[in-house]
């Protein structure tokens, strides 16, 4: 198994572990997973580039993700036709150990000053707190409030049509949930698939 592999199957050990702790604590726990859309396209290089600088890292590393990155062009090929060249200025690599891990750098501020447990790997988000009383509703949709604006500021757009709302209990609760993020109401689940794992 790869670094890639390791750390996914980390994420989904981690939040599974939590559920089943809380669940032993005899509480609910509201969870909702979150899709950013084409999240590593839009990921700016020199946004990328400022942030790793500001993180204290080896200046010599971002130099060689400066390289990496920076100069790049691309082309569309239509039937027989080839595009002009032009420069690619947002993006970070697919299909590679090295592009996951940029695009946590960029968005590494996301949780800043929410209370909530929130889970990141790549561009699949997961947020989830216990909820004992009406006040942890509250707190949870007040982290959203927050995880939405962070990812407008950081330029990363959330589709709506993938989010799920998921509560996990012991005993039924007739009550809806009723969680928004932006102006979308999140449609509620009985399942849904998170890294793969349903």
């Amino acid at each position: 198994m790869g670094l890639d592999g390791v750390t996914h199957a980390k994420v989904v050990i981690t939040v599974c572990q939590d559920i089943g702790d809380y669940l032993d604590e005899v509480v609910n726990i509201d969870t909702i997973i979150i899709d950013f859309s084409k999240a590593f396209d839009l990921v700016p290089h020199d946004r990328l580039l400022t942030k790793l600088a500001a993180s204290g890292m080896d200046l010599r590393v971002v130099i060689w993700v400066r390289e990496f990155l920076v100069g790049s062009t691309q082309r569309v090929r239509v039937g027989g036709q080839l595009s002009k060249e032009v420069k690619v200025t947002s993006d970070v690599p697919q299909g590679s150990v090295l592009g996951p891990l940029l695009f946590l750098v960029y968005v590494n501020d996301i949780w800043r000053n929410i209370d909530s447990s929130i889970r990141l790997f790549a561009d699949n988000c997961i947020i989830y707190r216990k909820i004992t009383n009406k006040n942890d509703i509250e707190k949870l949709q007040k982290d959203l409030d927050i995880l939405w604006e962070r990812a407008a500021e950081n330029g990363m757009k959330i589709n709506p049509s993938k989010h799920k709302v998921i509560r996990f209990m012991r005993a039924q609760v007739k009550n809806p949930l009723g969680y928004c993020l932006g102006d979308q109401k999140i449609l509620e689940a009985s399942s849904c698939k998170y890294l793969g794992i349903v």
